[in-house]
């Protein structure tokens, strides 16, 4: 059994050693700094030592015959090219609004979308949704087949018999949105009487602003100027229950929105003719589409809009 004496004599040598073991690593500390020290004077010496002997040595004489290399000239096909003409614009009566270039930037954050699709999407319609694509459309109807395009909307259905023979591309085009789901839950954002149209097709931004799916399509047919104004002209002529292809006042600049003819000031667009109608709907359909602009509340740039929101649940396409 260790007495009081014995502690106190471990308690001294456990004290000592710790004093000793802190001595001996305060000596090392400081030998080392000591090394550093002496090592940095060595090669700051060294370095003088060079750049003095680097000054006194002037290098190689210039060669006074020697041009200097000529400045390469600019490569004419690198200059950024002449921005083209504007188009001349149109003294028309009111006109559905145009459709944007792609790419100008919206002040809505766009749909959340599959990536852009290639190929046909499923006649059924049970391809996964896509709003935005690489290009034009591929050829997906039979141009002698028969298509109506079924709106189903929150005011109602509407039955569009479509122009599939007389108009192949616009028709294919529709379609082909229709069934990858590119109309599903938009809104008819525009309504207009002094036109008698109902403004749908813009899936990013539900207004005239939307970018589109990517891409434009040829107008069907191809547009004459008019010799006079320069504005395109075209052959269409417009009555109740269409259903037409929008645009802006360049050729082929359609790509996905659309308008619904629904009364007689339709008539007002024969002037320009250039809207490319690719369906008709029946009186049951017009009944809903003239419903539709019996909401509407004047205001803004393009006329007005619907008091509530009208939504196109879906559009289907039956073929025969």
């Amino acid at each position: 059994m260790s007495t009081p004496k014995r502690e106190r004599q471990r308690e001294n040598r456990r004290l000592r050693l710790a004093a000793d073991e802190a001595a001996a690593k305060k000596y090392a500390t400081r030998r080392r700094v000591r090394l550093i020290g002496i090592a940095a004077v060595v090669v700051a010496a060294a370095l003088a030592v060079l750049g003095f002997l680097q000054r006194d040595d002037p290098g190689p004489e210039p060669d006074p015959a020697a041009e200097p290399e000529p400045a390469a000239e600019p490569d004419p096909a690198t200059e950024p090219a002449a921005e083209p003409e504007p188009a001349a614009g149109q003294d028309t009566e009111p006109e559905p609004a145009a459709e944007p270039e792609p790419a100008a930037e919206q002040g809505t954050e766009p749909e959340p979308a599959a990536e852009a699709a290639a190929g046909c999407p499923a006649a059924d319609g049970s391809s996964p949704r896509v709003i935005d694509f690489d290009g034009p459309q591929p050829m997906c109807i039979d141009p002698e087949a028969r298509y109506v395009a079924v709106f189903d909307t929150s005011e109602g259905e509407m039955r569009f018999e479509l122009t599939a023979s007389e108009t192949p591309l616009t028709v294919n085009n529709f379609v082909t949105l229709a069934r990858w789901g590119y109309y599903d839950g938009t809104l008819l954002f525009r309504t207009d009487p002094s036109i008698d149209i109902v403004q749908g097709g813009s899936p990013h931004t539900n207004d005239n602003r939307d970018p589109g799916p990517g891409y434009t399509i040829p107008d069907e047919p191809a547009f004459g100027a008019d010799p006079e104004t320069g504005a395109l002209t075209g052959p269409y002529r417009y009555r109740p229950g269409q259903l037409v292809m929008a645009r802006s006042a360049g050729p082929d600049s359609a790509s996905a929105q659309f308008f619904l003819t629904t009364g007689p000031n339709t008539s007002r667009l024969d002037g320009q003719g250039t809207y490319v109608v690719f369906g008709q709907t029946d009186d049951a359909g017009l009944a809903v589409a003239q419903s539709i602009i019996g909401l509407h509340e004047p205001g803004g740039s393009l006329g007005g809009a619907p008091s509530r929101d009208v939504t196109v649940h879906s559009v289907t396409i039956e073929e025969t």
